[in-house]
C-alpha cells in the first residue's frame, strides 16, 4: 500500500500525442509515442496499445501520463513518462482520456 505522502509524488500531466511510429523490438507489440506536454516539453514513451489503436487513431489525441518517472531502457529506445491506462475484461489497455 502507498501512503497519501507518495501519491502526491506523481506528477500527472495531459498531453497530445503528435507521432507514433511501431516498436518492432519491443518484447510486447508496442508503439512509440511521442507526446507535447506544452510548457513541459516532448516527452516520448513506449505504449502497448496496438490491440485497440491505430497509430492514425493516436495521432492528435490527448492522454494522461505520469512525467516523473526516471527514463527507462527498453531495447533501443528510451521512455520518459508512462502513458496511464486500465485493462478491459480482454485485458487490453484502454488509455485513460479526459473528458
Amino acid at each position: 500500500m502507498i501512503t497519501w505522502d507518495d501519491f502526491e509524488k506523481i506528477d500527472m500531466r495531459l498531453g497530445t500525442i503528435t507521432a507514433v511510429a511501431d516498436f518492432p523490438k519491443a518484447k510486447k507489440p508496442a508503439y512509440q509515442l511521442t507526446i507535447d506536454f506544452g510548457e513541459l516539453g516532448i516527452k516520448k514513451s513506449s505504449a502497448q496499445i496496438t490491440t485497440l489503436y491505430t497509430k492514425e487513431q493516436l495521432i492528435g489525441r490527448q492522454v494522461i501520463a505520469v512525467v516523473n518517472f526516471k527514463p527507462k531502457q527498453i531495447a533501443n529506445f528510451v521512455s520518459e513518462c508512462l502513458v496511464l491506462g486500465v485493462y478491459n475484461q480482454d485485458n487490453e489497455a484502454v488509455l485513460l482520456q479526459p473528458s
